[in-house]
């Protein structure tokens, strides 16, 4: 069973706002500002096509523009297109290794996926960047969790009989719906 607990869709809403933050501070007009939350706007009225239309004119403008690049990783992420995601990401991190956002975004999709060690390596890169990066704290905890109910889920599999593992996968699979709701 792959558990997909809606955590990993918060945090990459978390850090999505986040890397906005610290994007505005920098870049310091409002034009910049405005930009930015009016593809914002544009996703959450569910205007998907108009906000990635927008991001990709400003992303043609402005090619090496991280804060709008990782903002259409966000959209294109919530369009279902992780592959596209996926990469628009790897480029940050080569691009800009000094952000953690980036890393834990990649996480997140590899969460989604199924992809627990690529998760948990992506973490930790976003950790070695900042330690005290809480929502990549967070995610990495959750990815644990998960790694260790499918390791208990294969010890089942492997020794039927030992009953020490069906409380500790009952326990996990509290604590995943528990950081689901």
């Amino acid at each position: 069973m792959t558990l997909r607990p809606p955590i990993f869709q918060r945090c990459r809403r978390v850090a999505l706002g986040f890397l906005l933050g610290a994007g505005l501070a920098l870049a310091g007009t409002a034009a910049l500002a405005d930009e930015y939350a009016e593809v914002q706007k544009l996703q959450q009225s569910g205007q998907t096509a108009a906000a990635m239309e927008r991001a990709d004119k400003y992303i043609a403008a402005n090619p090496r523009d991280p804060q709008m690049r990782f903002i259409k990783s966000g959209l294109l992420s919530a369009q279902g297109k992780s592959a596209e995601a996926e990469e628009l990401l790897v480029n940050l991190t080569r691009d800009y290794p000094e952000l953690p956002e980036p890393w834990n975004n990649l996480a997140v999709l590899y969460a989604s996926q199924g992809q627990l060690d690529k998760a948990e390596q992506a973490l930790e890169s976003s950790l070695r960047i900042n330690p005290a990066y809480a929502t990549a704290l967070e995610n990495l905890g959750d990815v644990r969790v998960r790694q260790a109910a499918d390791a208990y889920r294969r010890a089942r599999v492997v020794d039927a009989r030992n009953a020490r593992l069906a409380p500790k996968i009952d326990g996990l699979q509290r604590v995943l719906a528990d950081s689901a709701k």
